[in-house]
């Protein structure tokens, strides 16, 4: 009950992770901050008067015991820095939050990659994010990425048909932001972990997201940027990386192309250029267990279908079933079965994207 208290106090504006020390250090707990009188918050010395009053006004309006079973109804937990499950690597980095809010499972282990790139993706991006994000998890690792449209929305979809995912938000936990995105991230609660620092309720703010990203990378051994313009979030995280000593991957792109414009830069700039999952793995050659799944065997006419595909630009369903010269049913019917063993994607207008495998026969 006294995270709840601790949580209580965090939504008060004006006190940070810095206040909350300091009244934890001198009250003993957050019970006994949030019951104090308003001459023992003012002589702590850890707070001005303005706060102060902040909280006296704040806990009048707030029902502890409620808000515990609201949260808890919610499958809401709470984190604290000093707790054993702290994710570790997180805990090493500069700046750590001081209370995760959570809901699903933290990871037990740091093996944990990120994922990220625009919001504004093309299908190639969101293609190379779904099977990255794939085969990563399917190597046992967790992908890490914010939940935002495109990269990471890909990402995450793509870690969720093999194993585990994380999405860190710039908002509370109990808000769906993008709002198309809260079935992905009930599923998400539900195979891995959605990860705030802000109190639950809290709305999305853009200047939350810089915040966010820390996270993210906090989170991670390694960032791989799939698509970034040349100021972009993803180049954001990308710098935090490199602060924090963590790896940086870079997915090359087209020249032409503005949302390659930033992963280039990285190239450039000392970024490994990765163009398969292997690119990543190889550099924790006893960090990363792996799980191999057996080899994907098709038939004649889903061989032909799969050919077809590409994997860049999508391909209309008219097309495909002309090029294949098979009749609109089998068709239909092949590509709904590569979907589901991850092997094609459904764009917007019945479109459709080879997504690469190795080992098929």
């Amino acid at each position: 009950m006294d995270k709840v208290y601790l949580a209580a106090l965090q939504m008060v504006s004006g006190i940070g992770h810095a206040h909350l020390k300091s009244l934890l250090s001198f009250f003993g707990n957050a019970q006994q901050v949030w019951q104090a009188n308003q001459r023992d918050l003012v002589l702590c010395g850890c707070l001005n008067e303005t706060i102060c009053n902040k909280i006296l006004i704040h806990r009048e309006k707030i029902d502890i015991d409620q808000l515990a079973r609201e949260w808890e109804k919610k499958g809401i937990h709470i984190c604290l820095l000093t707790d054993l499950e702290y994710p570790t690597l997180l805990m090493n980095t500069f700046n750590s939050p001081y209370v995760l809010y959570y809901r699903g499972t933290l990871p037990i282990n740091e093996n944990a990659i990120a994922i990220v790139g625009a919001r504004h993706a093309t299908p190639y991006g969101k293609n190379i994010a779904h099977m990255m994000g794939a085969e990563l998890a399917e190597a046992g690792i967790w992908v890490v990425s914010g939940a935002a449209r495109g990269i990471d929305t890909a990402a995450h979809q793509g870690a969720l048909t093999k194993g585990y995912t994380i999405a860190v938000l710039g908002c509370g936990v109990d808000v769906c932001y993008p709002p198309e995105n809260s079935k992905l991230l009930a599923h998400i609660a539900e195979c891995g972990s959605v990860i705030s620092e802000y109190p639950p309720g809290t709305l999305a703010h853009p200047g939350h997201f810089p915040a966010r990203n820390r996270i993210i990378n906090g989170l991670s051994r390694g960032v791989v940027v799939v698509e970034a313009a040349e100021k972009s979030g993803a180049l954001i995280t990308a710098d935090f990386a490199l602060e924090e000593g963590r790896d940086v991957f870079a997915v090359p792109g087209s020249i032409f192309s503005e949302s390659s414009k930033g992963t280039h830069r990285l190239i450039k700039q000392g970024a490994k250029l990765t163009d398969c999952t292997a690119d990543i793995l190889e550099e924790y050659p006893t960090g990363f267990g792996t799980r191999k799944g057996a080899a994907l065997e098709l038939s004649a006419d889903e061989e032909t279908i799969y050919g077809i595909l590409a994997c860049d630009i999508p391909l209309g369903i008219e097309e495909i079933i002309m090029k294949a010269t098979l009749n609109p049913a089998t068709v239909t019917y092949i590509l709904l079965q590569l979907e589901l063993r991850g092997l094609a994607i459904e764009h917007s207008g019945k479109r459709y994207l080879r997504i690469a495998k190795e080992g098929i026969k």
